[in-house]
């Protein structure tokens, strides 16, 4: 007997799409939906996002070597991948300058040609051909006056758009500016995500820790982490940096030093506050099992006394005999209860 296969009813195929859909929390559609009412931030995000994805391609957009060169009826790609000059006709084994005239001129000579990115300057490129000494301003808000020297230097050049254009001028050493914030603008996103990463792992498992086992390894963490916060950073960051040797590593490790602490408290208080629900839970049971002249436990209580609590747990608390405030309260709270 053939078995019937049975095809999903339209309804059903609706419900599953919608359930694939329904990926975020009740909680975080709302604050999606919050943050969307905000324009102003809205946008903010999706610029910054475009702006972030298009910096992580820099060395396509901005170089001061081409994308493609064609050399001898060859496709050459010196964005990933090193030739030397003498791979070009030239006399020297160092990395061609594709910039130099001599180069330009080797590869013209085998019929070849060179695609430039949008802006040909890396951001530690010189740019020798300004018009004016640097700091120099955009080459557009150049008269043809003020480019005449420049544009008789450059071989080929018979006006100012003939020059390599800096968008937004030069720097005091001559390097592109355009170059270097788009350059800038990726390390130091990049540099941020990291350390913001790296900090919330090493926050997150030591408030973990700290909730989750409580009693002297708590207690000795929280007491370190006030020692370490009572550090002046600044002067520690200077004195480390003045030693190393400067590096986008050793500027993270430094970093890394003080920044992780600012989220150890939050994880600790939520660690701390289900490690006291479960506390609650047995201790109700016991007093159900026993009856309702049974102290409740100290995580049972606010945290007014919090710090009297937290002797508790590690045998530090008060005699049974004598009338502390961490044994008041319970009780008091325990009577209006009644």
């Amino acid at each position: 007997m053939d078995q019937i296969t049975q095809t999903p009813a339209p309804d059903q195929d609706k419900d599953n799409l919608e359930a694939k859909q329904e990926r975020l929390s009740p909680i975080n559609k709302r604050r999606w939906e919050n943050f969307k009412r905000h324009r102003r931030g809205y946008w903010s995000l999706w610029i910054f996002s475009i702006l972030f994805v298009l910096t992580l391609f820099a060395e396509v957009i901005a170089n001061n070597k081409p994308l493609l060169v064609s050399f001898n009826g060859e496709w050459r790609f010196p964005i990933v991948q090193f030739y030397p000059e003498t791979a070009f006709g030239g006399d020297f084994e160092t990395e061609a300058n594709y910039r130099d005239p001599e180069v330009q001129r080797l590869i013209k000579e085998k019929n070849g040609y060179m695609v430039w990115p949008l802006i040909p300057f890396h951001h530690s490129t010189i740019n020798y051909d300004v018009p004016t000494p640097a700091p120099s301003k955009p080459t557009w808000m150049y008269t043809e006056e003020e480019c005449k020297a420049a544009v008789a230097k450059k071989a080929g050049a018979k006006s100012c758009r003939d020059l390599d254009q800096n968008w937004l001028g030069t720097d005091t050493a001559a390097r592109d500016v355009t170059a270097r914030m788009i350059y800038g603008f990726r390390i130091s996103v990049i540099f941020g995500l990291t350390l913001t990463i790296l900090s919330s792992i090493i926050g997150i498992a030591a408030g973990a820790v700290q909730g989750y086992f409580g009693g002297w390894i708590d207690l000795s963490f929280q007491r370190f982490i006030e020692i370490w916060t009572s550090i002046p950073t600044l002067y520690v960051l200077l004195i480390v940096a003045a030693v190393l040797p400067q590096g986008f590593f050793v500027l993270l490790g430094i970093l890394l030093l003080f920044s992780w602490t600012s989220l150890v408290g939050v994880v600790r208080a939520e660690f701390l506050r289900t490690r006291n629900f479960e506390y609650v839970q047995a201790a109700r049971a016991r007093r159900f099992e026993l009856g309702s002249d049974v102290s409740p436990h100290p995580a049972e209580c606010d945290g007014r006394d919090a710090h009297l609590y937290a002797l508790y747990s590690v045998g530090l608390g008060d005699d049974a005999d004598r009338a502390g405030l961490s044994r008041l309260w319970p009780a008091a709270r325990l009577a209006f209860a009644r």
